[in-house]
């Protein structure tokens, strides 16, 4: 479509009850637990306690070996008996999410005949020959140590195969999106302690925890359990803290002040040399000043609390955490915005997430957790003069926000028995999405493009209304989302066997956009040869004069719209011997979406998904594994793409030439139009779709396919080093396709009399590639005509292609006691005509309905590497301890640059036979397929820390100060892909930078925890 997250009976039964019910079901328990394993005398019991009481048993099996699983991450100690007496005790061992900690007591030769164990200490090997995905775990120690942002997605990427996504992209409360391994923004699944906290309505990205509230953060980056799914790019697991038997407290304060950061660099028009016969939109512009950026920044300030404890000590324990973040900044808008502008912007980040854990009684524990991130936003604009360069008078605001979420969630843990575990999460996501333009007049219209106003009626001063923002939402816009998930978890000699259930539901309530004030904007631009019809297709003819035209420009996709994605899945993780283990697994998700009367349009089932892994210790000793996977991976479509695909909208330009301009609303006077009236590329006149016309009857759901073969091996007794090699392979997409022609040639060409069945307007949601039967409605209201499309009856050469394959190689120290470092260098490609269910050549974010596949004219030349290619990637981050009191730390990311877009009008003729404009993969009459125009600069971030620990203070106390961006870089990382704004005119944004890095800045923090 055209571009604009020891037992007593009765809870026994109980639980044996709710695992029936739900199907013998499990919560993906696994992303919020970990375990123990190891060697010990056949016949002993190995018990693991942690620090908040909860305690789990096993019997060491006839081989010397022993498991406890689905344990809650957290501090344990592990306590060896035979014959009822204490033989050993390891203290202080850390269960990781998602990983099982080796404690061993005996080797496995001697284990059988060891009649009595006396060994003080256990080393944890470095590597984890009981996990077969490919993740990294970032933990509170971690998080405290290095230069980070203090976001999910900043930590995320430190992980191998992790990229910035596109600047266009943010997430629910403005963090900027992650691409894993090649995959779109919108494709990546976000946890909370086991709950889905992605955003219900499109996807791009998801809630996160407070960071001084996060324990652990698992970054799955492939190869992951049947447990998960929706995604098929990459899943983010926040763990947070819980209390424990001690009481902790902790503040810190945080604070970047504006005087220590850089100025962002100012942008200019761009000044080159045009092909013959090209001539700008504004011949006076190239090389002047776009967007002055002097003293744009920012001061922001984040304090933070903790407290943790027993409420009722080895029974109940709290705890809470609470953040709040204030940013305070300027910003200037550009020369051609509709009111140049200083915005003195605030942002408002509360945060807090509360905690309660109950241990029943010993087999049975109750969790109770509420989550809460927003963010708002205000602002007071005040008139800026790019003449003088100086600020002037408070004129109005731009519109006030309010987003994020509060989530509620509770779990329920039963140890039905030392090998039957149940577990079921509930949880309830309750979305804002506020919007508000105070003081604007809503009877004024947006206005567009006013540098290209007529002189001759302005004088060369453009003609503005103070209107600042053209999009709006309606003002009780919002949405939710309901889960529930169960898992049943048995171990059966050397299998562990898991079942489950993964259920999400959730629906909005007037969400889309639509145009401020009377419900449309004027736009004024002007042809380079005013002779040219501005498009012959649609019947648009030729401004004349001296190329000066404007045109009405009417949006409205509001709209309610409700999703139920379900899932099942069983999983076998078989230790076969003492080196090999084998993890298979089978998922089957199902996907139903509604429109506003909540009649499915999308109806997708029997989506089986298999996993298979391996783990071999190669040496026996856990300093060699060698790890394979192979899977497929299930994406579902989100609310959103209800909005302009399966519910009424209306997008139409209408087009003009003008004898006046209103000196106080800023809207043409003296209009004669040049056009037959309104017009829409996608025929969005308003009209409610019928939802058995919207999607192809046999539409299949996105889905990719992923193989993964590595290995990891200890160099001497402190390094780990290793390599991986990942192919993912995209077998199904979903986009829309609009060519209502090719429909109904294809239609006649099956025997179908076209006069009597309707095509409805709009577009479709298809499989591009796939052969599609799509329901045509009969003239006389009976029933439906079916007609079925095959790729060349669109006039596609070739279906939707997505390929990623990448070598990661890696260099790691884990901490000593005095330095931890790791290295990771990333050769990739990403390459196909389908980047995923959004375009990142210009930010659209229209879920799988983007303007790819529309028209067959708009894929030519889009076979190449796709926006998320990074060739190279280098990463490296650690901690050095110079002394007892003083850190060191750091963190680096150099990468290659993204591939170049231009966008121009269609073939050598400078055509537009869709109604698209510049949106062509042509430039200047010459095919632009993504990146044959070169790429953006490499980037760098270099960021350092240090960090002092007095001992007076029993180093409680801590004072940081961490420098980001050190070498001050500024490169561009968007550049405006829109090469004309008519025929042979070129833009005058074309190529210039829309979004940097951000620059060089400070940050100074205390905190102080006992």
């Amino acid at each position: 479509m055209k571009a604009e997250h020891h037992p007593r009976h009765g809870y026994k039964l109980l639980a044996l009850a709710c695992a029936m019910a739900l199907g013998m079901t499990d919560v993906s328990a696994q992303s919020t637990t970990g375990g123990i394993a190891g060697q010990a005398q056949p016949g002993s019991t190995v018990i693991a306690t942690s620090d908040t009481g909860v305690s789990r048993k096993a019997s060491v099996d006839a081989g010397g070996h022993y498991t406890i699983t689905s344990l809650p991450v957290g501090n344990y100690t592990v306590t060896l008996q035979n014959a009822g007496s204490v033989v050993d005790t390891r203290s202080n061992v850390q269960v990781v999410v998602n990983a099982s900690a080796d404690v061993s007591f005996a080797s496995q030769t001697n284990a059988k005949s060891l009649q009595a164990v006396s060994v003080s200490a256990s080393a944890l090997p470095p590597i984890d020959v009981s996990t077969v995905d490919s993740r990294t775990v970032i933990t509170a120690k971690d998080l405290a140590q290095l230069p980070l942002g203090r976001s999910a997605e900043a930590i995320a990427l430190l992980a191998p195969g992790v990229v910035g996504g596109s600047s266009y992209f943010t997430g629910p409360t403005g963090n900027p999106l992650v691409s894993f391994g090649g995959a779109s923004v919108s494709e990546n699944a976000y946890y909370i302690n086991g709950y889905n906290t992605t955003d219900p309505l499109n996807g791009l990205g998801g809630i996160g925890l407070p960071y001084g509230a996060i324990d652990q953060q698992e970054i799955f980056t492939g190869g992951y359990s049947a447990k998960y799914g929706r995604s098929t790019g990459g899943v983010i697991n926040q763990i947070g803290k819980r209390g424990s038997n001690e009481w902790h407290f902790g503040v810190q304060v945080q604070w970047s002040p504006s005087a220590l950061a850089s100025d962002p660099r100012n942008v200019y028009y761009p000044d080159r040399p045009l092909p013959v016969g090209f001539g700008y939109t504004n011949d006076k512009l190239p090389g002047t000043i776009y967007r002055a950026q002097k003293n744009n920044t920012r001061t922001v300030t984040t304090y933070d609390a903790y407290a943790g404890g027993p409420l009722i000590k080895n029974t109940l324990f709290l705890f809470a955490a609470v953040e709040a973040q204030k940013q305070d900044g300027k910003s200037t808008s550009n020369i051609a915005s509709a009111q140049p502008n200083v915005d003195h912007y605030s942002y408002s980040l509360p945060k807090h997430y509360v905690k309660l854990d109950w241990n029943i009684n010993d087999s049975n524990i109750l969790e109770l957790t509420n989550i809460s991130n927003k963010n708002s936003y205000n602002s007071n604009l005040y008139a800026y003069d790019y003449t003088t360069g100086q600020q002037g008078a408070l004129f109005g605001h731009n519109a006030w926000t309010k987003a994020g979420s509060d989530i509620y969630t509770g779990k329920f843990t039963s140890y039905i028995t030392e090998d039957l575990t149940f577990s079921a999460t509930y949880g309830v996501n309750r979305a804002i999405d506020f919007q508000q333009y105070p003081g604007a007049n809503p009877s004024l219209t947006y206005l567009a493009g006013v540098t290209d106003q007529d002189p001759t009626i302005t004088g060369g001063t453009p003609i503005r209304n103070g209107i600042t923002t053209r999009d709006v939402k309606a003002p009780d816009a919002r949405y939710s989302s309901r889960g529930l998930r169960a898992d049943l978890e048995y171990k059966l000699g050397d299998h562990l066997l898991s079942a489950g259930i993964d259920n999400i539901s959730s629906n909005a309530h007037d969400e889309g956009m639509r145009v401020f004030g009377p419900g449309y904007a004027w736009y004024y631009s002007k042809a380079a040869d005013p002779s040219k019809p501005l498009n012959s297709s649609f019947g648009i003819g030729a401004p004349g004069g001296q190329g000066y035209y404007a045109y009405k420009y009417v949006f409205d996709s509001t709209t309610n719209m409700s999703v139920d994605q379900k899932a099942q899945y069983i999983e076998d993780r078989w230790q076969i011997n003492d080196r090999w283990l084998l993890n298979i697994g089978l998922r089957n998700d199902q996907f139903t979406n509604y429109n506003s009367a909540h009649q499915a349009f999308v109806h997708n089932t029997a989506q089986w998904a298999p996993r298979l892994g391996f783990s071999w210790d190669v040496f026996g000793d856990a300093s060699f594994k060698l790890f394979g996977n192979l899977g497929r991976y299930y994406l579902a479509l989100p609310n959103s793409v209800a909005v302009r695909g399966a519910s009424a909208s209306t997008y139409t330009k209408e087009y003009f030439t003008y004898g006046g301009i209103d000196p106080v609303t800023g809207a043409p006077t003296g209009l004669k139009p040049l056009g037959p009236g309104p017009v829409s590329a996608n025929n969005e006149y308003g009209q409610t779709p019928d939802p058995h016309t919207v999607t192809a009857k046999n539409l299949r759901s996105q889905y990719q396919d992923e193989a993964i073969l590595g290995f990891s091996k200890t160099l001497g007794s402190n390094w780990v080093y290793g390599a991986k090699l990942t192919v993912r392979k995209l077998q199904a997409a979903i986009d829309d396709v609009c060519d209502a022609g090719a429909l109904e040639k294809a239609a006649t060409a099956q025997g179908i009399d076209v006069s009597k069945i309707t095509i409805p307007g709009g577009c479709w949601i298809f499989n591009p590639g796939r052969s599609n039967t799509f329901l045509l409605p009969n003239s006389n209201g009976i029933g439906y005509s079916e007609v079925t499309m095959s790729n060349r009856d669109w006039g596609f050469n070739e279906g939707a292609k997505r390929k990623y394959y990448a070598l990661d190689l890696f260099l790691e120290h884990p901490f000593d006691g005095k330095w931890q470092g790791r290295i990771d260098y990333t050769f990739s490609r990403n390459y196909g005509n389908t980047e995923g269910q959004v375009l990142s050549t210009q930010g659209q974010k229209d879920i799988s309905k983007t303007q790819d596949w529309d028209f067959a004219q708009l894929m030519e030349n889009s076979n190449g590497v796709l926006s998320n290619d990074r060739t190279h990637q280098f990463k490296a981050y650690g901690a050095y301890l110079i002394s007892p009191e003083w850190m060191v730390s750091g963190s680096l990311q150099l990468m290659s640059g993204a591939p170049k877009a231009c966008l121009g009008y269609y073939g050598s003729n400078e055509s537009d036979p869709t109604l698209y404009g510049s949106r062509y993969r042509y430039c200047a009459g010459s095919p632009t397929p993504l990146g044959s125009l070169g790429r953006l600069p490499w980037t760098r971030q270099l960021n350092l820390g240090v960090t002092y620990q007095p001992a007076f203070a029993d180093k409680k106390l801590a004072l940081t100060l961490d420098v980001f961006n050190v070498l001050n870089e500024r490169k561009a990382t968007v550049l405006d892909a829109t090469y004309e704004t008519a025929p042979y005119t070129v833009s005058n944004t074309y190529g210039m930078p829309l979004y940097l890095q951000d620059p060089r800045y400070v940050r100074v923090s205390a905190s102080y925890d006992w």
